[in-house]
């Protein structure tokens, strides 16, 4: 609870009048005080008094690419019996607040208001809670308070058009690659047998010999796999635009682009970041994984400086794919020696670097280069290469 100046020098005035009053026997100035303390008193019991009211919001759509308009409806309604009056509200919309008007809102009725949610950055856009102010009619005290639950609208990257998608290297029939998609009928390994496999994978000379039942695990080795890995180290992207790293935002919508590009394609993908991130479902799902383009929209800078040696370490034990593709800024040109490391687990790696004032050295660590001052350039160059 707010006591307004005009409440506070009210209250003030009421305790002088009171103090003078039986001070010095003036029933008139006691009366004015008492009268002044009881203003006060109605008025919180007034603004105390909690309306019940019911919040809903409605986005459309909840998910956009930058730039994509997107707009929140906010309906309120009055569940109770009385007439809420002298209600003030606002809407939370990131940064900025919404007035929504509250005057007199019948019981039983409900007052809508739709507004447009700023998406000229990617992010994750929180919308709410409403927030209702109570006044009682002397304008004494104000109380408010939150209605209805945070709605977040995601808005992602933009995505351009690639029409190049690499397709693999060339594999034997046993395959180079350990991490694979699994089920296909080339044999990769044995492992021991759980319910739910089919008895026709069991390999019965081998069961016979260990003595408990092997199933055979075959592997498809003709479908390539694509690992996306964006650099979102603050280190990486040092440049400043009111507070905000362009190349990181470049890199990000390449990021969106390759994976969408994959997806197009049927080409299974993988999107890795090399700092910690921190994303949930939109849905309220927790147990699913985040979608790419949700964790690009929740993407932030990590201060984590040594994180791409730990990435490239695991990228080389886990070899997740056959085409690596590593998004950086023009900080992490001079960590592409950890990045070359990895031709020998990846046939193909490919480098975007964004927001460099030079261009990168030809032939740095043996890799494919693409230098490229925003997502729009990267796309024109990404098509115009002819190896992987």
């Amino acid at each position: 609870m707010g006591i307004t100046a005009r409440g506070l020098g009210l209250l003030v005035a009421a305790v002088v009048l009171l103090g003078m009053g039986f001070r010095f026997a003036y029933p008139e100035l006691t009366l004015l005080g008492a009268a002044a303390g009881a203003a006060v008193g109605y008025a919180a019991l007034v603004a105390a008094w909690r309306p019940r009211l019911t919040v809903t919001r409605r986005a459309d759509p909840d998910r956009v690419a930058r730039g994509e308009p997107a707009n929140m409806t906010v309906t309120v309604r009055n569940t109770g019996r009385l007439r809420s009056a002298n209600l003030l509200a606002e809407d939370r919309c990131g940064k900025r607040t919404v007035p929504v008007p509250l005057l007199r809102v019948r019981p039983g009725r409900d007052t809508e208001v739709r507004y447009e949610v700023p998406t000229h950055r990617r992010g994750v856009v929180p919308v709410g809670p409403l927030r209702v102010t109570r006044r009682d009619p002397l304008g004494l005290v104000a109380l408010a308070r939150p209605y209805g639950e945070t709605t977040p609208v995601w808005v992602h990257p933009r995505i351009h058009p690639l029409t190049a998608v690499p397709t693999g290297a060339g594999r034997s029939l046993d395959g180079r690659v350990d991490g694979v998609p699994h089920g296909s009928i080339t044999f990769d390994s044995l492992r021991e047998y759980v319910v739910g496999d089919e008895l026709r994978r069991v390999h019965w000379r081998t069961s016979a010999r260990v003595g408990e039942l092997m199933v055979r695990e075959n592997v498809d080795t003709s479908l390539p796999r694509l690992v996306v890995l964006l650099d979102n180290r603050a280190v990486a992207h040092p440049q400043r635009v009111d507070g905000v790293a362009e190349s990181f935002e470049s890199a990000c919508e390449a990021a969106a682009s390759v994976v969408t590009a994959a997806h197009r394609a049927d080409l299974p993908v993988l999107l890795l970041l090399v700092g910690p991130e921190l994303v949930e479902r939109g849905d309220g799902d927790a147990d699913a994984s985040p979608a790419p383009l949700d964790r690009l929209a929740a993407a932030e800078l990590s201060d984590d400086d040594d994180a791409l040696r730990a990435a490239t370490t695991r990228l080389r034990q886990d070899r997740l794919g056959d085409t690596l593709v590593v998004l950086t800024g023009p900080g992490g040109r001079d960590e592409l020696g950890h990045v070359g490391a990895l031709r020998g687990a990846y046939p193909s790696v490919v480098v975007g670097v964004f927001g460099a004032a030079e261009p990168t050295p030809p032939g740095a660590a043996g890799l494919v280069v693409v230098d490229a001052a925003d997502g729009a350039q990267f796309a024109a160059e990404w098509d115009g290469v002819r190896r992987w």
